[in-house]
């Protein structure tokens, strides 16, 4: 039923709720207890309601009649009463808000009566008008949410904090409104259609740009990398941009060469900006400083930081702007780049001096640099249509079978990630021959375009919702989008099948294992595939994580990296430890089982092998 369940539980007492336990569900079947102790005199259930105010997720409720009804029905064990919301807004009795015109109760067989003027109540109107009672609890919960936020703008410590922090509460407002519209994020599969030609070009059908036009090209761009996130899943303390990767090079270090390398070959001066998170702004600023000698311009802005919801009373956990509990506010996710960009100022300035597309990606994908042929495509279209809009994806091996896809939807492209497939078609979702590409992150995108979708609120972006169980024992969600997301609302939208080399992250230890060994050179801050390997792909590594899951562990555990250069898929598990040139061919697995330990020697070259059991070297 749409409508709200009271179901209420009477002691033998008297009066009648000095005992009372009130468990109410909605529609979205979200649920909320209340108990008053027997130490609490309340004379009739509107009191009662109104003494619990401050744990109600709704305005105040009001029903006639409560006290008569409860009192006619003293006898009552337990039964239903079905409250249902017609926002009467006329009663003196009560406060602002909303209202409940009347009620119904559905006594228990033990029940003798019921009132005279109550027996015929419920056959006078429909118990439930699921739009209306669905549209009033939305309007309640966002005057609540309001209210709060106005609440915590207030204890801002300065005139800036609270009116940039009044800009991010506009766009979480926005975003959470768009959450209590319900409207599920999965996709109807039977609408989903395979993409219509022209909808994925491939990468060797782009053409390079002529030489004398590459200098006006990069003055038309701006390069943006993600940098909010911390190293945590790495066992790394601050941003993960400032992890050594390569040769004591972090991945903000091979960033910054690649840029400058950009600008120094054609005299040109591409600005790198980054969006930092506020975990990872302070931090990120302390490094900064070591560029200045370099010919690079930096930016930095931050994205949202948005409020953790309370998941049973949908308000915020935090309070207070004043030095605030990092635990009770978050970075929304990467699809708060179009806005967050935008109330930086930084979108307004660039358009102003002359500049029109940006290009964004993941500050810890190392593959992800300019390409002068993408950019080509982007100004100088020519007879083909403009694309305001560029996704770079790639070829789907085992190892991305959850990554996004796209697919052609109500005749848009759009993204597709495994959250929004139905559940009975994950596997289809997962089959690299019939989704054989996914989304690196590299996004390309029109500035014009980002201002005038933020502008009219023209966004409409899918809504992740991330649940969380912080330490104190609080449930909470988190309200996140996804940049890819957006391709929807940009005209002329593309993916470009782009060669794998073009992806290379670095989400895990396994992942640094690969950068680090001599599968790449590097040049110029970026990496290139060694020529000495006979495959274009990457091997599959896999590393336990009991002993190779923090950075510290993972490097203690190489003596030197192994020439991979012939590897195709490595396993490790358990304690096991590398010597000094080692080599690494075909398939290798190593499993060490508990309480043994496995040191492979200097100078081991180990092909299509699997180790097992124990074998200790030790020096003397």
């Amino acid at each position: 039923m749409d409508a709200m369940r009271l179901s209420i539980r009477l002691g033998n007492t008297v009066p009648l709720l000095e005992k009372c336990n009130l468990q109410v569900s909605d529609s979205n079947r979200r649920s909320w207890s209340f108990s008053n102790a027997s130490s609490e005199h309340v004379p009739n259930m509107l009191d009662w309601i109104q003494v619990k105010r401050a744990r109600w997720p709704f305005h105040t409720l009001y029903c006639f009649s409560f006290k008569h009804v409860l009192h006619q029905t003293s006898s009552m064990r337990s039964g239903i009463i079905i409250l249902e919301n017609k926002g009467i807004s006329n009663s003196s009795s009560v406060r602002d808000g909303m209202k409940l015109q009347y009620l119904v109760c559905i006594p228990s067989a033990r029940q003798s009566t019921i009132p005279n003027d109550m027996q015929n109540f419920g056959k006078q109107r429909k118990i439930s008008d699921t739009t209306e009672f669905k549209q009033l609890t939305k309007q309640d919960a966002k005057n609540e949410l309001a209210k709060e936020l106005e609440k915590i703008l207030n204890t801002a410590p300065s005139t800036v904090e609270k009116q940039r922090t009044a800009e991010e509460f506009k766009g979480f407002q926005r975003l959470f409104s768009q959450f209590l519209q319900g409207t599920s994020s999965t996709v109807q599969w039977e609408k989903v259609e395979p993409l219509p030609e022209g909808a994925v070009i491939g990468y060797k059908s782009l053409t390079s740009p002529e030489s004398k036009k590459i200098k006006e090209m990069l003055s038309k761009l701006v390069v943006v990398k993600l940098n909010g996130g911390l190293g945590t899943t790495m066992g790394c303390t601050g941003p993960k941009s400032i992890i050594p990767v390569r040769n004591e090079l972090t991945f903000l270090d091979l960033t910054v060469q690649q840029i400058e390398h950009l600008n120094k070959t054609y005299d040109i001066d591409v600005p790198l900006v980054l969006m930092n998170s506020f975990n990872t702004d302070e931090d990120t600023h302390k490094v900064l400083p070591k560029y200045r000698g370099l010919r690079i311009k930096i930016y930095t802005f931050n994205q949202s930081r948005y409020p953790r919801l309370n998941k049973e009373s949908l308000l915020p956990i935090g309070r207070t702007l004043n030095n605030p509990d990092p635990e009770s506010w978050y970075p929304p996710g990467h699809g708060d780049f179009y806005e967050a960009f935008y109330n930086s100022g930084l979108l307004e300035m660039f358009i102003a001096n002359g500049r029109e597309y940006c290009f964004i990606s993941n500050i810890d994908n190392l593959g992800a640099t300019v390409d002068l042929k993408i950019l080509n495509l982007l100004l100088n279209p020519g007879k083909s249509q403009s694309h305001e809009f560029v996704m770079e994806v790639t070829d789907k091996t085992k190892g991305d079978v959850k990554g996004g896809t796209l697919i052609q939807y109500e005749n848009k492209i759009r993204l597709l990630e495994i959250p929004q497939v139905p559940k009975d078609r994950v596997d289809e979702f997962k089959s690299v021959n019939k989704f054989k590409i996914f989304n690196t992150n590299n996004l390309w995108m029109k500035l014009k375009t980002i201002a005038s979708l933020v502008e009219e609120h023209r966004l409409n972006m899918e809504i992740i919702v991330n649940p969380k169980h912080l330490d104190n024992g609080i449930n909470v969600i988190q309200l996140e989008t996804a940049a890819g997301a957006a391709m929807k609302d940009f005209d002329g939208a593309i993916g470009i099948n782009v060669p794998r080399s073009r992806f290379l992250p670095v989400k895990k230890t396994s992942d640094l294992l690969l950068v680090m060994s001599n599968l790449y050179n590097m040049k110029n801050g970026s990496l290139i595939m060694s020529p000495e390997r006979a495959f274009p792909t990457t091997p599959l590594v896999k590393l336990g994580d009991l002993h190779f899951l923090k950075v510290r562990d993972f490097l203690s555990r190489f003596d030197s990296i192994p020439d991979m250069l012939e590897l195709d898929h490595l396993t490790v598990s358990g304690d096991v430890t590398f010597g000094r040139g080692v080599s690494l061919k075909g398939t290798v697995i190593i499993i060490a089982n508990h309480g043994d330990r496995i040191d492979i020697p200097n100078g081991a070259c180990l092909e299509n092998k699997i180790v097992s059991g124990n074998l200790r070297i030790l020096s003397h």
